[in-house]
Parts: C-alpha cells; structure tokens; sequence
C-alpha cells in the first residue's frame, strides 16, 4: 500500500469541481459564484462526437452538447449561442483563469457514452472547442457500460474496449502535441477502474466489492498514464461496500502522477451510499483496508477520514475532486446530516489545507 508522504502546503494540492451545464446558466460561471479555493473547474459535458468547428463559437448543446440554459435543446427547439453570448462564456472561463482557477472541457459523463458517440471521437474537433473556450485542458469522462474485463493477472489483463479508450487518449495527446498547444489532459476514473487484476492486493475477493465494471481503465493507466496530467478519481456511485482509499491505492500502484479523490454530494447517482461530513467517534482513518472482509464500508465514507487519508498517506500533490458544483441546484438536496458541496469543501480546504479563502461559499442558484 502506498505510504509516501510529505508536508503540505497551500497550493500545492488541487481541489477540482465538474459543473454541470444543464438547469444552469454561462452567466453563473463568475468568480463571485466559484470559492477561490476551487483550483479547477470542470465544464460538463461535451459531446465526444462533437462536430465543432474552430472559429464557430457554436456552444450550444446540439453541437458542443452543453446544456446551458442559452444553448440548450428542449420542446421548443435547439436554442443557438449569439455572438454576446459565446463571448460573455469565453470571458467567464478567462476571469476565472486570470483568478488561479483552471477551467477544464470534460468530454462524455454517462449520457454521452452509452451510444456510439466515442466511436466518433474525434480529437481536432474536441481540440478545437477547448481552444475556442480558452480552457486549460480536456478531462476524458469515458464511462462504458460495455466493457468486460478477463480478470487475469498483469500480464495477460485486458478488457474489451481498451483499443477504444487508448485510441482515444492517444489521438487527444498527439493532436495537443501537434498543434503546440498549452492544453493539458485529465480523465475521470472509475471508481473501481484499477481493480481485479490477479495477483495484485485489488484481485476480486480482496477489495470491498463495488462497481461492476471493475478494471476497465487499468490498461489505459497502466500502459499510457505518461500522457495524462492528472486522474479525477469517481470514488462514489459504488454502493455502501466501496471503500474509496482502497480505490485510490489501486490507482497509485500504475500511476505517478496526481490522483484527486472523488466525492459525491448525496443522493448519489447509484449505490445508495451517502457521503456524510464527519467520522463516527473513534474511525480510525486508515483502518480496515485490503483484508478480504466485505464488509460495509459506511464508517469510512465521510470527508473527514479522506482528508485524513489522503494528507498522510497519499503524496503531497495529490487532492480532492467533486461531484459537483451545483448538486443540490440541479438535482436532489442532500438528505439531513450528508456533507453539502459547502460543508464537504470548506472542511478540505480548512483541513489539508488549501490555498484561498475556505470562508467562500458557494451560493443556492435556482434551478433555470
């Protein structure tokens, strides 16, 4: 198990949101609405398939797939972007820059993988919107529903759609590369991506089972982790038995780079599990991990015992994600006694710490 650890100081780790576009407005994207302890923002989603084209400014949902209340396709028919608005968009995600805060494309999230829109990737055009938008990079949201992995040890470990995620980092990277552009990738790992590989502390039967689609980004990490600037981990929607350190450690053991730990503002998408702010008294914070028990891991998922985790057993460039932004606007509120996206970040940055002002708040924006 990975125990590297170092002193941590403000700024050195990252605090990522994904923002949803959709019951929201480009308007709301402002540094007035945005902690300044929130490193980075991730604009969700974007179309895989997109049909961009460089100079179009055409970030309505039909094309880019943004669901932005400006752009957004509904009875009424696909509402399209007017030249004010792309600019007003492009000059959010600028001040937001100009502030410290990263403003990332992230392509896919479930909706968008479950058809055949990767299979119509296509990088120039996914490089061109990022370009257009002024972002600091594209995050990769591939969530295959269809892909089977064969569960045999390293060397003979493969799942069945590794050619298309590999062919999709791949050609996002080389495109990048290419043109000289400044763009940077991220992708989002599922939360039991790096499992049930054979002969490893993750084979089936020694991690907390979870999500079913175990193992799915392990060739990807292992073998092209050199063209990924950071792994959002998606350590929620697994149910009540996922252990999200455990999830992490898998990860760290193919990959160097920074990992940030996902968490979820309940109700979550799948699992039932709810994300609580503290732990019960007397959680130890690194206790019953890799021991083959499953058993629920409830006392373990709260933010407390992940901050924890992570600033003394993860590396000092490691941090945290979430899931997301505006949960409560645009979906569900939290159920009475569940960490909100105020409480969850407040206590991250007050705690591992963070670099800006943990007094910011997020403000309650109405559904649009």
């Amino acid at each position: 198990m990975q125990t590297q650890t170092g002193t941590t100081q403000p700024g050195t780790r990252k605090f990522v949101s994904y923002a949803s576009s959709w019951n929201t407005s480009i308007y709301d994207l402002t540094t007035a609405n945005i902690p300044n302890y929130i490193t980075d923002i991730n604009l969700a989603f974007a179309r895989p398939d997109t049909a961009y084209v460089k100079g179009s400014y055409a970030f309505d949902q039909a094309v880019a797939g943004f669901e932005f209340v400006e752009g957004k396709t509904g009875s009424t028919g696909q509402k399209k972007f007017t030249a004010q608005q792309a600019q007003d968009l492009r000059g959010n995600i600028a001040a937001l820059k100009s502030r410290g805060t990263g403003v990332w494309v992230s392509v896919g999230g479930w909706d968008y993988s479950q058809g055949s829109q990767w299979s119509s990737f296509s990088a120039p055009r996914v490089v061109d919107l990022a370009l257009d938008l002024g972002a600091t990079g594209v995050d990769i949201d591939w969530e295959s529903s269809t892909s089977n992995c064969n569960k045999l040890t390293a060397d003979q470990f493969s799942c069945t759609k590794d050619g298309e995620i590999g062919g999709i980092i791949n050609s996002l990277y080389n495109e990048i590369k290419a043109r000289g552009a400044s763009l940077k990738i991220s992708i989002a790992g599922w939360s039991t991506g790096a499992y049930y590989v054979k002969g490893t502390p993750f084979e089936e039967g020694k991690v907390q089972w979870g999500s079913p689609f175990g193992g799915t980004m392990y060739s990807l990490v292992k073998n092209h982790g050199g063209k990924i600037d950071m792994i959002n981990l998606m350590s929620y929607d697994a149910g009540d038995y996922y252990d999200p350190r455990e999830g992490y450690e898998s990860y760290r053991a193919i990959y160097n780079g920074p990992i940030n730990m996902g968490m979820e503002i309940a109700p979550e998408g799948s699992g039932g599990a709810i994300l609580e702010l503290l732990a019960p008294a007397g959680t130890v914070y690194d206790a019953d991990m890799l021991t083959g028990q499953n058993n629920v891991a409830s006392p373990y998922y709260n933010v407390e015992t992940m901050v924890k985790y992570m600033k003394n057993k993860a590396r000092p460039s490691d941090g945290f994600m979430m899931w997301q932004l505006w949960k409560q606007r645009v979906h569900q509120p939290a159920p009475a006694g569940a960490a909100t996206e105020n409480s969850a970040g407040q206590y991250v940055c007050n705690n591992l710490p963070l670099a800006g002002s943990c007094a910011q708040t997020i403000p309650t924006l109405p559904k649009l």
